[in-house]
């Protein structure tokens, strides 16, 4: 197994890593909407934090040398599922691959985040 590490993307905040692969596939951490250059999270709409969970997950595997148009599997976590639409609004526009997806609401994500994205990508 190899571990991935980028200052693109935000650094874990647990035990935890940023990404690893093994075999061919990579396995993102959740990805929460905390801006690297900053370490804040800065976007306070669905919308916005989307978007920056996005190019967090894009980072990674860039650094893992592969993209978002590998991507085959998301789990997504939503702190409000009434936020599904604008979500799939702005999903759709990076996972343009249709990557099988798992979304669900859940009671809470860390940092007080609204979204939180997961995934497995081949290399």
């Amino acid at each position: 197994m190899k571990y991935i590490t980028t200052d693109k993307a935000p650094a874990a905040i647990g035990p935890y890593s940023q990404a690893t692969i093994c075999g061919s596939l990579v396995f993102t951490s959740g990805q929460i909407p905390v801006n690297p250059a900053t370490g804040k999270i800065e976007a306070t709409d669905i919308a916005g934090q989307t978007e920056q969970v996005c190019k967090n997950i894009a980072a990674l595997l860039e650094a893992a040398g592969t993209g978002m148009e590998k991507v085959v599997k998301t789990v997504c976590f939503l702190a409000d599922i009434k936020d599904f639409g604008a979500f799939n609004a702005v999903y759709e526009t990076y996972f343009v691959s249709k990557p099988a997806r798992s979304c669900v609401a859940v009671k809470d994500i860390p940092k007080g985040c609204l979204v939180e994205i997961e995934t497995v990508t081949e290399l």
